[in-house]
């Protein structure tokens, strides 16, 4: 192979030209492309032309070189004209050139109206959602819907049995938790005995299905948000809809089915297991068996458990709202899944606590 030699040839009525002949690479230290720089440099014409000489080879990295040559020229106010150089090389730097540099300036802010508009945009998509579920569940109890029975049973396998555990663990612990505060502030008044009755009333009323819900929205609900950012990656929703089924009885439906069922029953396994805990607490604090188990079961009553288990009902539907929403509407790239999946349990805990807030104000006012 024939060793990279540079030529140069200067004229008064041509631009100036640079003659490469042999084997070129575009490894960074060499002397032949050290020499071809200087040349560029040395070169005081506004045009300098590059031609192929004698044996004329180069690497696949020789490109890139070249056209950093060229850019680093037109930032000096030079030219370099490589239209006599082997029609592969010009094709490439051609390519290259297709797609202007990107000279827009970074964001620095978002302004107040594209902000607002943004929000807007969002509550508007999630509006028009609630509209397709509420279609979709016509559709479902008019037998008209597309929902399979084995995508119900394995929704209610993940939002059921598979939840067991976590629940267990988190509703027990909460409970202990209820017990051992309201124990230490009831014992300066010498009320300790009505521990049971807060941690009766709190689990019941309000921790028990909060915390399922919170659980059952950074487990399934987050699955079930990256189940159908991925279909929506790889194009298997637009199939179903190519195929004339629709995906919101297909895919969405079972979860809200499963959600439906499992929700109130979640709740109500981690009422007794939130009381268990707390009454663990209470035994250890002088509280003998027989007087918690009476107080609890005198601090609430079947509307307290209504009212727990309606908070688990409407927190599943806000699970199945925010993570198929997320998951419907994600974008083409692994790391919009990955988007979809964060806003899924954001957007469920923000739900959480706005629905839990306004139901107590409408239980309140409602004396329930």
């Amino acid at each position: 192979m024939r060793q990279a030699q540079l030529y140069c040839h200067a004229s008064d009525d041509s631009p100036r030209q640079l003659i490469l002949s042999g084997h070129w690479s575009g490894r960074v230290g060499t002397a032949e492309r050290h020499a071809l720089e200087s040349a560029v440099e040395q070169a005081g014409s506004s045009t300098i032309q590059l031609l192929a000489g004698d044996e004329f080879t180069w690497e696949a990295s020789f490109p890139a070189f070249i056209h950093g040559l060229i850019q680093d020229c037109f930032s000096h106010n030079q030219k370099i004209d490589c239209s006599a150089m082997p029609d592969s090389l010009q094709t490439l730097f051609t390519l290259a050139a297709a797609v202007p540099p990107n000279t827009a300036q970074p964001a620095t802010g978002q302004s107040r109206f594209a902000a607002i508009q943004q929000v807007w945009n969002e509550v508007i998509d999630t509006l028009v959602f609630i509209g397709e579920m509420k279609l979709a569940t016509l559709r479902l109890l008019t037998g008209r819907s597309h929902m399979r029975a084995v995508d119900a049973v394995s929704c209610l396998n993940q939002a059921g049995p598979q939840a067991i555990g976590i629940i267990t663990l988190i509703s027990i612990l909460v409970g202990m938790i209820l017990a051992y505060l309201g124990i230490i502030q009831l014992r300066q008044f010498g009320a300790e005995v009505y521990v049971a009755n807060l941690v009766a009333v709190g689990m019941v009323r309000e921790m028990g299905a909060l915390m399922t819900a919170v659980i059952m929205a950074g487990r399934t609900g987050a699955s079930w948000a990256a189940e159908l950012g991925a279909m929506k990656v790889n194009e298997e929703v637009d199939a179903l809809t190519t195929m004339g089924i629709r995906p919101m009885d297909f895919l969405v439906m079972p979860r809200l089915l499963a959600m439906t069922i499992t929700m109130p029953l979640l709740c109500i396994y981690s009422f007794l297991l939130g009381m268990l805990g707390g009454g663990v607490i209470a035994m250890t604090m002088d509280m003998t068996p027989r007087m918690y188990l009476f107080q609890l079961l005198s601090s609430f009553t079947p509307v307290d458990v209504v009212v727990g288990c309606f908070k688990g009902l409407v927190f599943g539907w806000l699970i199945v709202l925010a993570g198929c929403q997320a998951g419907m509407n994600c974008g083409s790239s692994s790391a919009a899944v990955g988007r979809a999946t964060t806003r899924a349990v954001v957007l469920a805990i923000v739900f959480f606590v706005v629905a839990d807030a306004g139901l107590n104000i409408m239980f309140y006012h409602l004396d329930i």
